[in-house]
């Protein structure tokens, strides 16, 4: 693959940076290419597939529940939908609407939303994902971060937003065997400074992007201006230690802690397995959507609200099908669980502070399963705003957009360009 640009690429390239406030030379050794996603021809096998899979009559169990994995009428309505409502081409026809584009770093095909806004002294902004989301869990907020809004400081708040695939998820190359969150925050880093041109820009990422976006904080001080997180790659104090440390937890909070218990005594089975043995779940599930579902599907469901679907939450079926097809139709699944073998260390035990002085802004969800208290996200870095949520859970782009959007809009009032 070449790695000019072509004529109608450079123009396309200018195009793109023609609001940039921050002025950056800008190279063109990345072979940067628009991108447009293009699946259909593979939805007719997916379908005869799903179609095709026999599901047990009844229920093993029917008193099981959720906690010991996806239910059967759950799946059974997934699926039914996936068959009789589920529109690809529509869904497809959405997401491109985000501009996109790839890129080559690395060696590494890196997949990217980039949408501008008009405001000439708007934040350049990245937001990064986890498993099993996708830049499409991010869809119901990029558009309205790049409109002005007014920061409770008076200030005009704005931002250009990045949205990269995870290497391995979607429309990014798989990454060498050895590769770790922190290659990923490197070439992230190269995205944003050397791809797009911005010298500085504020973060924002969750689950495994929360690992990425926290290695971006404390390892490019010169680059990253803010950071917000609702997940950390430490690991949540005990009970016990909130209790020898005189931490008081809100009614909010106190959901959250029995969540991250539930998690850690049950909930743990699809982390060791993806950690230990990513082939043999990888493998199993590459060519089958309704393993895929049911695989991913019980994430969704298990720790989003329970409100899910209502107002504000647009997490349905509809949101949780467009992210199978994603993985099942891009061949990404076995790529995407790698990354938990290729991290076995993903929280951190001791808390350290990160050696920056950035803001660092964090919100909770109620039904995120994993509790910081304050007390313990100010350990990890310049600890600006601690927001709790009564509603949402663990994909708050999806889960509580209003909620995410404002609290990132507060990072407005505290970047340091």
């Amino acid at each position: 693959m070449g790695r000019s640009l072509s004529l109608t690429a450079r123009f396309l390239v200018a195009a793109t940076f023609a609001t940039v406030s921050v002025s950056v030379r800008v190279s063109t050794n990345f072979d940067l290419k628009p991108f447009t996603i293009n699946l259909g021809d593979k939805i007719p096998r997916l379908k005869s597939l799903v179609k095709n899979t026999y599901l047990p009559a009844k229920a093993l169990y029917p008193d099981a529940g959720p906690e010991k994995g996806i239910e059967l009428e759950t799946l059974g309505q997934l699926r039914t939908d996936w068959l009789t409502n589920f529109d690809w081409e529509a869904r497809q026809a959405e997401l491109n609407q985000m501009t996109q584009f790839s890129a080559t770093i690395e060696g590494l095909t890196v997949h990217f939303v980039h949408e501008k806004s008009n405001d000439p002294g708007a934040i350049p902004l990245i937001l990064i994902h986890g498993w099993p989301g996708s830049f499409h869990e991010f869809s119901p907020v990029i558009k309205p971060l790049t409109q002005s809004s007014i920061s409770a400081s008076g200030r005009n708040v704005s931002f250009n937003v990045v949205v990269p695939s995870l290497p391995g998820f979607v429309f990014s190359s798989a990454p060498p065997a050895n590769w770790t969150t922190v290659d990923t925050a490197r070439i992230f880093n190269t995205l944003m400074t050397e791809v797009l041109g911005y010298s500085r820009y504020a973060v924002h990422s969750t689950d495994w992007g929360a690992a990425v976006g926290y290695s971006l904080y404390e390892s490019f001080n010169a680059t990253v201006g803010a950071a917000h997180f609702v997940f950390l790659p430490f690991s949540p104090p005990s009970t016990q230690e909130m209790a020898e440390n005189n931490i008081t937890l809100s009614d909010t909070q106190k959901v959250t802690e029995q969540l991250y218990i539930e998690l850690t005594t049950s909930g743990m089975g699809y982390f060791i397995e993806q950690t230990t043995k990513p082939n043999d779940i990888g493998l199993a599930l590459y060519d089958n959507p309704m393993g895929q579902l049911a695989w991913i599907g019980t994430t969704f469901k298990l720790y989003s609200d329970p409100r899910a679907g209502t107002p504000p939450s647009v997490l349905n079926n509809t949101a949780i099908l467009t992210s199978v097809s994603l993985y099942y139709l891009t061949e990404s699944f076995l790529s995407s669980v790698w990354i938990y073998a290729q991290n076995p260390s993903m929280f951190r035990t001791t808390y350290t502070k990160a050696p920056t002085d950035a803001p660092l802004l964090f919100s909770m969800y109620e039904y995120n399963p994993g509790l910081w208290p304050e007390e313990y996200v100010a350990k990890v870095g310049n600890l600006v705003s601690y927001k709790v949520h009564d509603f949402g859970g663990h994909f708050a782009g999806l889960d509580n957009p209003p909620a995410l959007i404002a609290d990132i809009r507060e990072m407005g009032q505290h970047f340091k360009a």
